[in-house]
């Protein structure tokens, strides 16, 4: 079911800041850029166990604690940079999830073309849904089953099917706004 904000129905999570603006200008739309599809890796790994709401409202501090999100700075991270993360209150202070970022932009750095390797579990091209309501939208699909499979096989942590399903939705791998959502058409018509 849509939730309406000033007469425009959007996807149900997206009824309250900040998810209104992540909603309405980034959720969904395309990402080819392999540094943003970098970030978002490192994001939902963060967001296990968690709301989004709660990485949202700290974006901004894991921009600062990760190099911007430049997978070689991240990866070049010693004991000394982990510990630094986990005193920093701007982001999750999770041992196993700062230690997994800095394994995965090592892991990120060993793939040729990595967004091309993310792209091609949809065959370069985004998955367009049509879901009418908001329980129709699965937690992941086989698509996000083998990129998890692929993903751990390459050192890769904190990319279950569920983690991979996330990105792969953020990042408009597919498109999941319900079909009454503003931003169904609009998303597909970026692809």
């Amino acid at each position: 079911m849509a939730e309406t904000s000033t007469t425009v129905a959007r996807c149900w999570w997206a009824a309250a800041p900040p998810n209104t603006a992540y909603h309405d200008d980034e959720w969904g739309v395309p990402k080819r850029d392999p540094r943003v599809l970098f970030e978002f890796l490192i994001l939902e790994g963060a967001q296990a166990g968690l709301s989004w709401t709660t990485i949202l409202n700290k974006r901004a501090g894991y921009r600062a604690a990760f190099a911007d999100f430049d997978p070689a700075a991240v990866a070049a991270f010693d004991d000394a940079d982990i510990a630094r993360c986990l005193a920093d209150p701007g982001i999750v202070r999770n041992r196993a999830k700062v230690s997994a970022a800095v394994g995965n932009a090592r892991a990120w750095l060993a793939l040729d073309d990595p967004a091309a390797h993310l792209w091609s579990f949809v065959d370069g091209h985004p998955v367009e849904n049509r879901f009418k309501e908001s329980n129709e939208i699965p937690a992941f699909d086989e698509r996000a089953s083998a990129m998890s499979k692929d993903l751990k096989r390459r050192g890769f942590r904190f990319v279950g099917p569920t983690i991979c399903y996330a990105l792969m939705q953020s990042c408009g791998l597919v498109n999941d706004h319900i079909l009454e959502c503003f931003r169904h058409d609009e998303c597909a018509a970026l692809a």
